[in-house]
């Protein structure tokens, strides 16, 4: 990975060796816990300087504080989501929409899409969701006594969830998910290739809905009209790109690590199992501690931040994973994750509801022999931070049965919406009690 040098205004002083790829405990590791590894950084400055934070070995700094991560989040005037990352592997600027658009853009696009990505529509797809959930468990129990969670269950899970959302057919699903893998963790002469590729595949797919539209997404983005006209072709590709890569890595990581936690602490499936009202619960502790993406921010002006000197075109790194373990924001930092940045990806809604039922493990327990976590570059402002399909839980028992974890489809809902309604400051997280119960 090619590094940058470091800019003349950054003090020597607040330049730190540290990189989300390549520190101690990040890179791919036999049995490894990234999310705890990186957490070593509050033991630091509040702010540093990082020569080497992503994929293209730029420099960036390093917001580790929740509260100041919510202060960059939350002043798009000053720090802009703008950074065309997809496009630039094409050498072409264009964005993905929503992600990468600035105050007012970005909320006119969000608000023409908030109804397809509703927790009411989403709670449509339940049936389907289940269903698919409870076929990939028969067939894990039914081959054997262990799986490759990330090849048997994650990937064909969340990718096949996506594509019905989107109105595609599963027969692809391997091929979607290699571009996918060569898109996010390529290296520079396979990500180009993926890149075009899914562009190439999202135009076809647009003009197949113009010509002959059917009641799926991307008929509705080429039907849509924003301020009185139909949206252009860039419009409908930077919306089609954002959504079909959102489900082929990022979902299926967060799985990953949230099951490998219940693979590594049996007790907690065990609580599951006997007090299935908890899981919802358990799901946001679990979206909480194991975040898999690093949101990166473009100064548009000069300004001192809280003593450092950020300049115009500087790259500020807020990573979700740092800020989820902040002891200043969380009383039990190594298990919460912060609600910075105003509104949860729209994309929450399509994999936060699924996952209480998502989880079901084997009626023996669910045993971890050990793995590898991998640290892996994103396309996107979201520079993704996941699993890669190195995990592989072994389960013991080849009794499944999904209903000991699956528990009612809409137990708890209530709490899990009450859960993401907003922000709570330290004190009023819902700590590890929510998973281990009150005498935790």
């Amino acid at each position: 990975m090619a590094t940058n040098p470091v800019p003349d205004h950054v003090p020597p002083e607040m330049v730190r060796d540290f990189s989300l790829f390549t520190s101690p405990g990040m890179p791919p590791t036999p049995n490894g816990d990234p999310h705890a590894a990186v957490a070593c950084v509050h033991d630091g400055p509040p702010i540093f300087y990082s020569p080497c934070n992503t994929q293209d070995g730029r420099g960036t700094w390093v917001i580790t504080r929740a509260a100041d991560q919510r202060k960059v989040l939350q002043d798009a005037e000053t720090f802009s989501s703008h950074r065309s990352i997809f496009s630039s592997i094409l050498g072409e600027n264009w964005p993905t929409i929503p992600l990468e658009l600035d105050p007012p853009a970005h909320g006119v696009f969000r608000s023409l899409l908030n109804p397809l990505l509703s927790p009411k529509r989403v709670l449509a797809l339940e049936p389907a969701v289940r269903e698919r959930a409870v076929e990939l468990i028969e067939r894990i129990a039914a081959s054997g006594t262990s799986c490759d969670v990330m090849k048997d269950f994650a990937f064909p899970f969340a990718v096949s969830t996506f594509l019905r959302f989107l109105g595609l057919p599963d027969d692809r699903l391997d091929t979607f998910v290699g571009w996918g893998k060569d898109l996010l963790h390529g290296d520079d002469k396979e990500r180009p290739v993926a890149a075009r590729t899914i562009v190439a595949f999202i135009d076809e797919l647009a003009a197949m809905r113009r010509q002959e539209a059917v009641d799926d997404f991307m008929t509705f983005v080429v039907q849509a009209q924003v301020e009185g006209r139909r949206l252009t072709d860039t419009q409908v590709r930077g919306i089609g790109v954002l959504v079909f890569v959102a489900g082929l890595d990022t979902v299926a990581a967060a799985i990953g690590f949230d099951l490998a936690y219940l693979a590594r602490n049996l007790k907690d499936q065990q609580l599951l199992r006997s007090e299935p009202d908890r899981i919802p619960l358990a799901t946001e502790e679990l979206l909480r501690a194991y975040s898999p993406i690093q949101l990166i921010r473009v100064a548009t002006k000069d300004i001192d931040f809280e003593g450092a000197p950020i300049r115009k075109g500087d790259y500020v790194s807020c990573a979700t994973m740092i800020a989820n373990r902040d002891p200043a924001e969380f009383a039990c930092p190594q298990h919460d994750r912060c609600g910075a940045g105003g509104q949860p990806p729209r994309s929450v809604w399509l994999w936060s509801p699924p996952l209480p039922w998502l989880t079901p493990c084997p009626a023996g327990d669910c045993h971890w022999p050990g793995g590898v976590a991998s640290a892996h570059p994103g396309f996107q402002d979201q520079a993704g931070y996941g699993a890669d399909n190195f995990w592989r839980p072994c389960v013991r028992d080849r009794k499944f049965d999904p209903g000991l974890v699956l528990g009612s489809p809409r137990a708890g809902h209530k709490q899990w919406r009450q859960c993401h309604a907003h922000h709570r400051p330290k004190g009023q997280v819902p700590g590890p009690r929510a998973m281990r119960g009150a005498s935790a």
